[in-house]
C-alpha cells in the first residue's frame, strides 16, 4: 500500500475556488483502479492550507493515475507545499 500525506498552501481567498476545482479530481481518483481512498480538504485552522490524503493499493496505481500531475491553473495557485508518499508494509485497524 501506498500512502500520499501532506498539504498544499494557497492564499487564503482562493481556497475555496481551487478546491471546487479539484471535484473533478477527486471522483477520478475515487474510481481509479486500485484507489482506496483519496481526499482534498480545507484545514479547520489555517484558511490557506489544504491537506491532503490518498490510499492506494501500489505505486503502479498512483502512477498510473497521476498521469501528468496538477493543471497550469492549479499549479498557479499553490504558494506551498509539503507532501510525501509513504510504502506501508502493515496495517491495524483501529475500528
Amino acid at each position: 500500500m501506498v500512502i500520499v500525506a501532506g498539504h498544499l498552501l494557497v492564499a487564503p481567498e482562493a481556497r475555496e475556488a481551487y478546491l471546487a476545482g479539484c471535484v473533478g479530481v477527486v471522483r477520478q481518483a475515487r474510481s481509479a483502479p486500485g484507489c482506496l481512498d483519496f481526499a482534498i480538504s480545507a484545514d479547520l485552522t489555517d484558511p490557506g492550507r489544504i491537506n491532503i490524503l490518498e490510499r492506494w493499493e501500489s505505486q503502479e496505481s498512483v502512477e498510473q493515475f497521476r498521469g501528468s500531475g496538477t493543471g497550469a491553473e492549479q499549479s498557479a495557485a499553490i504558494v506551498g507545499a509539503t507532501v510525501a508518499e509513504y510504502d506501508i508494509a502493515d496495517i491495524r485497524s483501529l475500528t
